[in-house]
């Protein structure tokens, strides 16, 4: 079955070259040029995947990101963007895209981007559905639920991702690049940069105080390591 990808960037030509390739590589594809069509589209649809710009008419991709994860649609997002700065990267991932590509790019990387993020996200379906414990912190893979002294948190998809692969290797130092190939199922060398930001969010989230970490562990020139908390 094919896999249908949303595209939503308000410039024709880049929307006209991401489907002729998608299509291609054996993709189904529909537009949007705004914000709010994306949001009306993401909400009455099923999509595997959303390609969104963040910069939109209407409602920018950040906007509708935020909406589309607010609202628990859970699609996996690409995030494009013109500027190369750091701040709009790391403003994309906190408002719930999967990953992000900066423009210029080429149709080969962006099928390639997609292709891990759906090889990742089907990995994860058929991952076992035992809870974890570590701590005070119960993971539910099943429902992607965590919850931290019976309070339910709320987690973007590839943090969960990323918390629950931390968990299953708790006591265990595991690489940036490691992560971005278990996680983001990069078999490139990626930016490294957004397995440091996802880590930030997760220590926001679960850490008593985010400063200074309990749970997630920084070791230095290694990576991160995950202990339990007795």
């Amino acid at each position: 079955m094919e896999q249908n990808v949303l595209i939503v960037d308000d410039e024709k030509p880049i929307v006209t070259l991401l489907t002729f390739n998608l299509k291609q590589a054996g993709f189904q594809t529909d537009q949007a040029f705004d914000g709010l069509a994306a949001v009306e589209k993401a909400a009455h649809n099923h999509y595997d995947l959303i390609i969104l710009d963040l910069m939109l008419p209407k409602m920018n991709g950040m906007e509708v990101c935020d909406y589309l994860r607010t609202h628990h649609i859970h699609t996996p997002i690409l995030m494009l963007t013109a500027k190369d700065e750091e701040s709009d990267k790391i403003l994309g991932l906190e408002s719930g895209a999967d990953d992000y590509l900066t423009k210029p790019f080429s149709p080969k990387e962006v099928i390639a981007r997609i292709k891990a993020i759906l090889r990742r996200a089907n990995k994860t379906t058929q991952s076992p559905t035992d809870k974890l414990r570590i701590g005070n912190i119960i993971i539910f893979p099943e429902r992607y639920e965590v919850e931290i002294n019976q309070v339910l948190i709320t987690f973007t998809r590839k943090e969960f991702e990323l918390l629950h692969y931390l968990a299953k290797h708790k006591g265990k130092v595991i690489s940036r690049d490691q992560l971005l190939r278990e996680v983001w199922d990069y078999d490139f060398a990626g930016d490294t940069r957004i397995v440091d930001v996802h880590i930030s969010h997760l220590r926001d989230k679960i850490e008593p105080h985010s400063k200074k970490p309990q749970y997630i562990k920084t070791i230095r020139g290694l990576g991160y390591k995950m202990e339990d908390i007795k």
